[in-house]
C-alpha cells in the first residue's frame, strides 16, 4: 500500500470516531467524507469492467457498502438542540464503519503481502472475473457507497424525525 493509500483508509476510519463524539449535524459532516471518497474513486477508479461477471463482484461489493452504510446510518444518534441538530456515532456504526474500512484494508495488505494474490487469482478464474481492476473497482464503488448511502440515511432521518432534547430545568434557590 502506498503513503496515500494508508492516509486516505486512515482518514475515512478517523471520520466516524470524530462523530463518536457528539457534534453539530453541518456541512463538513457530509463534504469531509464524500472528498475523501470522491478523491479515492478519482485515483483509483480508471474504469469499470464489465466482462465476465465483473458486474457481479462490482454490485455484489456494492451492495455489502450500501446494507453498511444503511446500518451505519440508523445506528447514528440524531437529537435536536434547540435550533440545532446533532449526531452521535453509536457503537454499532462505528463497528460497521470500521469492519467495512478494515475488510477492504485487509484485503489489500493479505492480496500485496501475504499471498492472498494467487488465491485472489484462482478464484477469479474460477468465477470470470476479468482483471484485478474489477476488484479494485468493486472496492472503490464498495466504500464510495458505504459512504454515500449512510450520509443520506442520516441527512433523510435529520429530516423526518430529530428527536428533541429538552434539558432538565435549572432551580435557583434564593
Amino acid at each position: 500500500m502506498t503513503s496515500t493509500e494508508w492516509i486516505t483508509d486512515i482518514a475515512l476510519l478517523l471520520v466516524v470516531f470524530r462523530q463518536l463524539r457528539e457534534g453539530r449535524l453541518d456541512l463538513k459532516t457530509f463534504l469531509i467524507p464524500l472528498g475523501i471518497v470522491a478523491f479515492v474513486a478519482h485515483s483509483y477508479l480508471d474504469t469499470i469492467p464489465t466482462a465476465g461477471n465483473d458486474l457481479v463482484l462490482i454490485g455484489t461489493l456494492m451492495g455489502v457498502g450500501a446494507a453498511l452504510g444503511i446500518a451505519g446510518g440508523v445506528y447514528t444518534r440524531i437529537r435536536t438542540a434547540g435550533e440545532h441538530i446533532l449526531i452521535k456515532a453509536g457503537a454499532v456504526s462505528a463497528i460497521l464503519w470500521v469492519a467495512g474500512m478494515g475488510a477492504r484494508m485487509g484485503f489489500q495488505l493479505w492480496t500485496e503481502h501475504a499471498g492472498g494474490a494467487h488465491q485472489v487469482a484462482r478464484f477469479s478464474i474460477a468465477h470470470h472475473i476479468t482483471s484485478d481492476q474489477a476488484w479494485v473497482a468493486a472496492f472503490v464503488l464498495m466504500a464510495l457507497t458505504e459512504v454515500v448511502t449512510r450520509l443520506a440515511t442520516i441527512f433523510i432521518r435529520s429530516r423526518v424525525q430529530p428527536t428533541p432534547h429538552t434539558a432538565p430545568a435549572l432551580t435557583h434557590r434564593a
